[in-house]
């Protein structure tokens, strides 16, 4: 049987993923907050999208994009090789907005979205991205984008980091969790997991479970596959072979991440000193 939380592509063109929290309540009956699209278009193909009542950030995958919002343009986004680490800039559009993008090449873009606030931002804008940074130690070394996090205060909601995780590597590890609204020691953010894979053809690992197990899902994603995070811990591993990226969005009810670490691991974090990095 298919986990609830594990969600295939569909198709090669198009739209591949429509996440909308209305859509979930089946999977998910407490999601309110994280939407996630997934598009690849030929060269020449264009897209648009109100934003309506969500803030929308935009992130090239693959391929080169011209992009305008609200009649500002914000120029090209290009990146040629996901798996180079090359960093993804976010385009911020507020609530209230209509963007335009045309796909200069064949182009893979995420659309990432969560409740917004018109009015919060005059206009659209470029999110340049910060330094990459390496967490973990030995097998859990990962390397990280934080393209949109609470560091920088460019959303009223959204949350987004992209992490390359080599082969044979494990990431968001040790398990850590962001389920209860408890600020400033954890925040309630739920989470949407975009895996791609070098070469296409591998798999990864995910478990998603909480401490009494009444959640326990254990997934094998393929490329392209999105993994939801409702609640609970959530480690993910590539193994042996392939190269394993993932894009993050986060949101819940206040824009902090704050997490808390599985107690059965916590001897990991103490051993490593690598408490706070386990994206």
């Amino acid at each position: 049987m298919s986990s609830p939380l594990h969600l295939r592509a569909q198709g090669g063109h198009g739209c591949l993923h429509s996440i909308q929290p209305t859509d979930l309540k089946d999977r998910c009956p407490n999601w309110s907050y994280v939407g996630f699209e997934v598009h690849r278009l030929f060269a020449g193909e264009t897209l648009s999208q109100q934003t309506g009542e969500r803030e929308h950030i935009l992130v090239v995958l693959t391929g080169c994009m011209s992009f305008s919002a609200d009649e500002v343009d914000l120029g090209t986004f290009r990146r040629d090789d996901l798996f180079a680490r090359q960093k993804a800039e976010g385009a911020y559009v507020p609530a209230g907005s209509l963007w335009h993008l045309t796909a200069k090449t064949d182009l893979e873009v995420a659309i990432c979205s969560a409740p917004g606030k018109p009015g919060r931002r005059a206009t659209p804008f470029r999110a340049t991205p910060h330094i990459m940074e390496e967490r973990g130690k030995g097998a859990n070394t990962r390397y990280v984008n934080a393209i949109a996090m609470e560091e920088t205060d460019m959303a009223h909601s959204l949350l987004v980091t992209e992490v390359w995780t080599p082969q044979g590597n494990w990431s968001s590890y040790p398990p850590h969790k962001h389920d209860t609204d408890n600020f400033p020691h954890e925040t309630y953010l739920e989470e949407t997991y975009y895996h791609r894979l070098n070469p296409a053809q591998g798999y990864g690992y995910q478990r998603v479970y909480n401490d009494d197990l009444s959640l326990d899902e254990n997934i094998a994603f393929h490329d392209r596959d999105v993994v939801l995070v409702p609640e609970g811990y959530h480690p993910c591993g590539a193994p042996y072979g392939y190269d394993l990226y993932y894009l993050n969005v986060m949101a819940g009810p206040r824009r902090n991440w704050r997490f808390t670490n599985d107690p059965k691991h916590e001897w990991l974090f103490i051993r490593d000193n690598d408490l706070g990095e386990n994206s």
